[in-house]
Order: structure tokens, then sequence, then C-alpha cells
């Protein structure tokens, strides 16, 4: 039997996997004609199928599904041997790659990721925005961001922001015009920007306070499925919108933006960064979460400082 190469087994694993060629062919930034041809040599040289392959679908055989679990630990411990000789280097190198919802997205470009680029050249950054949550492991990330509340529970989660919350905000045009809401149950008589989900359905707003909670199918004539969106209609006088306070903050602090229902929008668990256990850390994501906790513990400790002054905190 002719010995497969390091180059087959990964592109195995990775179609394994991703049950897909195209999604697979993305992850090794080969073709899927390449990748295909691949797979078919590598079958060749063992002398047995490996994958159930239709036009719909990809699948591991019982011959495949042997060799995906032998395969998983050993390229593991191959990384991880790569890894002593990038530490021994003194910095990482390889790729990183996150995947991350719009707000936690512009929240690692303004504070993470330009510090993290400085520091550690050797590494290429692939950061993909999106609304969907999806399979970390099987698209091929390195790591997630979202909201605490959104991380699967069989993931490591690092803390990124420790708490925040929605707010309800609107131009100030538009509350001359219209008033503000006293309670979240006057949103009735407000025109709001609604928000379509990834599932497709539509959001109900969430409110709480003192142990009573409310959910809101409001009413609005527009509907929008991005929190960026819903912040420049707001901030343009077409409605309320109730959209991740990272999301507002800039049109809050422009005073295009003026939040209302504040003791009606409790906190929520902050952002987290996540990421499988199961797994060993690459040096690239390691130094990551090594830097997204050194700067988590400087605001907090910039936080302290300044409630000791007696002045607000971001």
């Amino acid at each position: 039997m002719q010995r497969p190469s390091l180059n087959d087994l990964e592109a195995f694993v990775a179609v394994a996997d991703n049950r897909s060629f195209r999604k697979a062919a993305e992850r090794l930034g080969v073709s899927r004609s390449a990748l295909s041809h691949a797979l078919r040599e590598l079958e060749l040289k063992l002398g047995v199928r490996l994958l159930h392959r239709t036009t719909r679908s990809v699948s591991t055989t019982d011959a495949g599904a042997r060799l995906l679990a032998r395969l998983r630990p050993a390229l593991d411990d191959l990384d991880a041997a790569f890894d002593v000789v990038a530490e021994a280097r003194g910095k990482p190198s390889g790729s990183l790659r996150i995947n991350a919802g719009k707000v936690a997205a512009r929240f690692l470009m303004r504070r993470l990721v330009p510090e993290y680029l400085a520091r550690f050249p050797d590494v290429e950054v692939d950061l993909v925005s999106e609304g969907r949550l999806i399979d970390i492991v099987e698209h091929g990330f390195d790591a997630g961001v979202r909201l605490g509340e959104a991380v699967p529970q069989d993931m490591i989660g690092v803390k990124l922001l420790d708490e925040t919350r929605f707010v309800a905000v609107a131009s100030p045009g538009y509350f001359a015009e219209h008033g503000q809401p006293e309670t979240p149950l006057a949103l009735a008589r407000h025109r709001c920007i609604r928000q379509r989900l990834p599932s497709g359905k539509r959001y109900r707003w969430e409110f709480g306070r003192h142990g009573e909670e409310i959910a809101i199918d409001v009413p609005g004539v527009l509907t929008l499925d991005d929190n960026d969106l819903m912040v420049e209609a707001a901030a343009a006088g077409e409605g309320v919108a109730y959209v991740p306070e990272l999301a507002a903050l800039d049109r809050l602090s422009d005073g295009r933006l003026v939040a209302t229902l504040d003791d009606w929008c409790p906190s929520i668990p902050g952002l987290m960064l996540y990421y499988p256990g199961r797994r060993h850390v690459p040096s690239p994501l390691r130094a990551f979460i090594d830097l997204a906790t050194h700067q988590r513990q400087e605001r907090g400790s910039e936080g302290s400082a300044a409630r000791r002054r007696g002045q607000p905190t971001a």
C-alpha cells in the first residue's frame, strides 16, 4: 500500500468534517475539482472506499469513519508539535479563523485585532462576520464570538465583555414628534423598526424590570435583518429600534440617537470567545485569548479607578 501524504489526509478530514466538497475546498483554499481528485487518489492508495458521495451529500463509509477517528487526534498531535516549534521561535505563526456576529466582529476590529496583528505579524487572521449561529468545528473555524447566552454548552468560553444589554433607541427628532414611551407596552403606539432573525422569524422585543418580563411583537412598517441598518434607520428618524448597545454606541455618543426605557433594558451576558475543548489549542488562538484576557483586565482596572474618582465608566 502506498503511503498517503499529510495533505491527502488533511483533505479527507476536511471533507469528512464539512460533509461537503465545496465547503472543504473553501476551508482549504483549493478548487473543488482538485479536492475531489485528491480524495480519489487517496482511496486508490489505501485500496478502500472512504466516502459515500451523492449529488446532495457526502458521508464516511465504515472504513472512512474508523480512519477519521484515528486521524483527528494524530493531526492534533502534529499541530501541537508545530506549536512547540513556533513557541521556540518566540512568536506564533500560521492562521487564526474566527466566526463572529457583526456587532462582535466590529468590537474585535476596534479592540483586539489591530493590536494582535501588530504583536504577531506572522499570523494571518481570517474574521468572518455573519448573523446565523454555525457549528464552528464543522465549518473549519478555530473560534467563534457571540453573546454569552448564544454560546453552545459543549464549548469552552472566554469572556471578552462581562455584560452588555439591548437598548431601545430613536432619533431626537422622532421623540420630539412622538414622545418617549413610558413602558414597553406603550410601544404599541409607536413606529418600530422590527428585526428579522437568521431563522426567518421576527424578533419579539424582550424587556424586564424587578422580576417582570415582557416580550412584544412591536408594530412597524420596516423590518430589517442587520443591526447596523437598524441603527442607521433609527438615526434617520424612521422609528424606534431595539439593538445591542454595542451597535448603537457611536450614534448615542454623537447625539444622533437617544435611548429610552432604560430601566426596562436589563443586562445580559456579554461577548464571549468560544472554542472546542476536545482539541489542541493552536498557538495563534492561545495568543489571541491571552491578549483578550489582558485587555479585559485592563478595562476592569481602568473602570475601578474611574469609579473611585467618581467618573463615569464606558
